[in-house]
């Protein structure tokens, strides 16, 4: 229990400290920002390490997708994954729920770094404008659009259905996708303490081409996360 509170208080400590030094960074160009939020991630890496004894280890670094544009879709069991892929990739791109830009601070910055928000079970304007905004995130930077299929955190033994919206994603991009299964809530999970002297697995799979129908890119999808998931659990 001591080392759970250590961490909450030394980890989120520390996010508030990067969050205000970087806050010049709004006003400055976005590559500062990004920056920051690579720092974020080596933070969270560093008081997992050090403070709860967890060890991290990335498989399949030979399977990221290089010279060609992609999208990924990871499993999503804590605030880990948010914080850490960015030391992984190029900065990715968050697809969020609108409400997260309205958090004072902390939404600045999403929106600083060009997070693309859609408010769920609505048809608005800003929907409309949705793939839009991501064909143009898409042509115009080298950063990969990153989604988290089943829509939310989960328990590491909860295997839900992903949402069909990746599948409108991926059909709308017409670039390949990049599977990672990550099971961090093992170590960080969604509600409850924190676990120490354990391992997170983060396994970036075979990238699935774009080519094939949109409902069994889906099931694909599904089962090779959820597949990688039981191996590495």
């Amino acid at each position: 229990m001591l080392r759970n509170f250590l961490f909450s208080v030394i980890f989120f400590s520390g996010i508030i400290f990067i969050s205000i030094i970087f806050l010049p960074a709004l006003i400055l160009p976005q590559n500062i920002t990004l920056f920051g939020g690579k720092l974020m991630g080596f933070w969270t890496g560093f008081c997992l390490k050090k403070i709860l004894l967890t060890k991290i280890e990335v498989i399949g670094e030979e399977n990221i997708i290089k010279n060609d544009k992609f999208f990924i879709a990871s499993s999503h069991q804590s605030m880990f994954e948010t914080f850490y892929l960015q030391t992984i990739f190029n900065s990715p791109v968050f697809i969020l729920k609108k409400e997260l830009l309205l958090i004072p601070i902390f939404g600045w910055y999403l929106k600083k770094i060009g997070s693309i928000s859609i408010q769920r079970s609505k048809i608005t304007k800003d929907n409309l404008s949705f793939f839009n905004d991501i064909h143009k995130m898409v042509k115009n930077s080298e950063r990969p659009i990153i989604i988290f299929p089943q829509g939310t955190r989960v328990k590491p033994d909860e295997y839900q259905p992903f949402k069909k919206g990746a599948g409108r994603i991926y059909e709308e991009l017409k670039i390949s996708c990049q599977p990672i299964a990550i099971n961090s809530g093992n170590v960080w999970p969604k509600k409850g303490i924190k676990h120490t002297n354990k391992k997170i697995v983060i396994s970036i799979l075979p990238q699935l081409k774009y080519g094939i129908e949109k409902d069994k890119f889906i099931k694909n999808l599904e089962e090779i996360i959820y597949s990688e998931l039981k191996k590495i659990s």
